[in-house]
């Protein structure tokens, strides 16, 4: 049985899209963590116990493991519900409506956004040395993520964020992936999706993503070998032990 006065330990990757997810929501949550910066590839056995389908994030505290990002912040907001909500207070329809745009980023932008250009441009060459499958990233870029960006158009604010002038769970699990388009050489084009250009610009420049996310530079820019230190340097709070291995393997594995 997990005691939320119990230290909080994040595996898994700070350039994951997911796990940026949740250390966003433990950022607005104002709860400390440490973070055990592999993936999924890399983890060990001890890895695959607290995680079956060899997923990141994972979450432990104490006794209890958790994956799934969905599954941590609803975690979060339960076990914390004095500090400020990740859902919309209002009504059951918006609370309803805050879960469907987590779901719909999760799965449908996380398997365009990741799978199809990010894994293919930048992780696939990095980890395997060989090259990702073209024909994934020119129907991401020319057909799936448009049709992602014509949806979010008519879904998100003007100004402000999702459910009022605080940011929340919905808005921090859409606006998750795009820097990882970003890091694949995708970028939002203003003038066709205007209010999606400005919704992802004020949700990663609030304070929850852009303190984990300064750790990213260090992490892109270093080999798995140096990552550790690399993240060190710049004052990363990495965790003293780790699930990783110093070779990857390959396995079910979620970014």
């Amino acid at each position: 049985m997990s005691d939320t006065h119990q230290p909080i330990l994040i595996i898994g990757s700070f350039v994951s899209p997911y796990v940026r997810k949740v250390l966003a929501c433990l950022e607005l949550k104002g709860l400390a963590y440490t973070v055990d910066p592999i993936t999924p590839f890399y983890g060990n056995d001890e890895f695959s116990r607290l995680s079956p389908l060899r997923r990141i994030p994972v979450l432990v505290q104490g006794d209890l493991a958790l994956s799934d990002s969905s599954v941590i912040c609803a975690w979060l907001d339960e076990a914390y519900p004095d500090r400020p909500a990740l859902l919309p207070e209002g009504s059951p329809a918006e609370r309803a409506r805050a879960r469907w745009l987590e779901e719909f980023a999760d799965s449908r932008m996380g398997d365009v956004f990741i799978w199809d250009l990010f894994f293919q441009k930048r992780v696939h060459p990095l980890v395997w040395g060989e090259p990702g499958d073209a024909a994934r990233i020119e129907a991401a870029i020319n057909e799936n993520i448009p049709a992602i960006l014509d949806y979010l158009e008519g879904e998100v604010p003007q100004d402000g964020f999702l459910f009022g002038a605080q940011m929340g769970l919905a808005d921090v699990a859409l606006a998750t992936f795009f820097p990882n388009a970003s890091y694949a050489g995708c970028q939002v084009d203003a003038a066709r999706w205007p209010r999606t250009a400005g919704f992802v610009a004020r949700c990663l420049a609030q304070p929850a993503f852009t303190k984990p996310m300064s750790y990213e530079a260090a992490q892109l820019r270093s080999s798995q070998a140096e990552r550790r230190d690399a993240l060190l340097a710049v004052g990363a709070p990495l965790s003293e032990v780790t699930y990783g291995l110093p070779e990857p393997r390959k396995g079910v594995m979620v970014l």
